[in-house]
Parts: structure tokens; C-alpha cells; sequence
């Protein structure tokens, strides 16, 4: 789902924005924590569906229940991004869980074990 053209860039920018400030706001459910973040949105060039990546802060129980939560709450999301959008059709929401943030922090702390040891 890459993005070729800079119509379907932008359309996934402002995806991602309203989608962020729907679950931050509106969303209810206590199993999404406030430390969810919307990293990006891929569409597809077709705009049937579109993979929201989500980084949840917590351990793997709560990323797992935010997930579900996220999940089950596509179609009130989907809803609300089509009031907020302009666009003929509003495409499906697939959640998907980004790593790349826990990612980041476990290389951050390898290169500062290895620096530490490299300095005794």
C-alpha cells in the first residue's frame, strides 16, 4: 500500500490526523489508553481500505486489549472520518500494531550497554 501520488499522500496525512484526534477525543473505551498513538496511514489507490498504524505504550497484555478495542471501534472511526472528510468513499479501517518506537528504545539501550562497556 505505497503511496504514489501526492493526492493519495495527503489523503493519508489527513486520515492519520483526524483518525488521532477521533481516538484521543471521542473514543470511550477504557481498554485504549491515552498513550495511543496514530504513526501513519497507508491507503490503498483504490481507497477501499486503509492500515492505520497505532504505537501503544504499556506491556504486551494492554497493547494486545488496546488493540481489540481499536478494533472494535473501526466502524464508529470510520463513521466519524467520513463526516470529517471529503471523500466519495470512506475506505475500511485495519488497525496494525507499529513496533518501530519499541523498536527504537531497544537499540537505544543496546548502543548504551555497549558504550558503557566499551568505556571500562
Amino acid at each position: 500500500m505505497k503511496s504514489s501520488s501526492p493526492r493519495l499522500q495527503r489523503i493519508n496525512d489527513e486520515i492519520r490526523k483526524e483518525a488521532a484526534e477521533v481516538i484521543r477525543s471521542e473514543l470511550k473505551d477504557p481498554r485504549i489508553d491515552t498513550m495511543t498513538t496514530v504513526t501513519s496511514a497507508q491507503t490503498t489507490s483504490d481507497l477501499k481500505q486503509c492500515k492505520i498504524f497505532v504505537s501503544i505504550l504499556g506491556d504486551e497484555n494492554s497493547k494486545k486489549e488496546a488493540l481489540i478495542g481499536l478494533k472494535n471501534a473501526a466502524p464508529f472511526l470510520r463513521k466519524m472520518l467520513a463526516s470529517r472528510i471529503n471523500l466519495r468513499h470512506t475506505p475500511e479501517i485495519i488497525f496494525v500494531l507499529d513496533e518501530s518506537l519499541d523498536y527504537g528504545m531497544k537499540m537505544d539501550k543496546i548502543f548504551k550497554d555497549l558504550n558503557a562497556n566499551a568505556q571500562e
